[in-house]
C-alpha cells in the first residue's frame, strides 16, 4: 500500500509540474515547485529585491515564468574557459 501511495503522489507532482509549463504567472508555491526551491528561501530573495516579483494589491505574490527562466540563465557561474576567453578578448582590444 505504501509503494501505490509513492507512486500515486509522484503522478501527482508531474501532474503538478506539467500544468506549470503552460503558465504565465506563478504564485509563490508555485514558483518554489518551479525552480525547485523552499518557499522561504523565495521569501528571502524578494525581500532583497533578488528576484522578479509583482505584487498586485499589496498582498500575494507572483513571478512571471520567462522572468524566472532570465533569472536562471542571468545567474550562470562563468567557467575558467569563459574567464579566459573574456581576459583574451579584452587584452587583445586593449593592444
Amino acid at each position: 500500500m505504501e509503494i501505490i501511495q509513492e507512486q500515486l503522489k509522484r503522478i501527482e507532482d508531474l501532474l503538478r509540474k506539467n500544468n506549470l509549463l503552460e503558465k504565465e504567472f506563478f504564485t509563490l508555491e508555485e514558483a518554489a515547485l518551479y525552480l525547485g526551491q523552499s518557499k522561504s528561501s523565495l521569501y528571502k530573495l524578494t525581500s532583497k529585491k533578488e528576484i522578479p516579483f509583482y505584487v498586485p494589491g499589496g498582498k500575494m505574490i507572483y513571478f512571471r515564468k520567462h522572468e524566472l527562466d532570465a533569472w536562471i540563465i542571468d545567474s550562470k557561474v562563468k567557467t575558467v574557459d569563459d574567464l579566459e576567453s573574456s581576459i583574451d578578448n579584452y587584452l587583445s582590444h586593449k593592444a
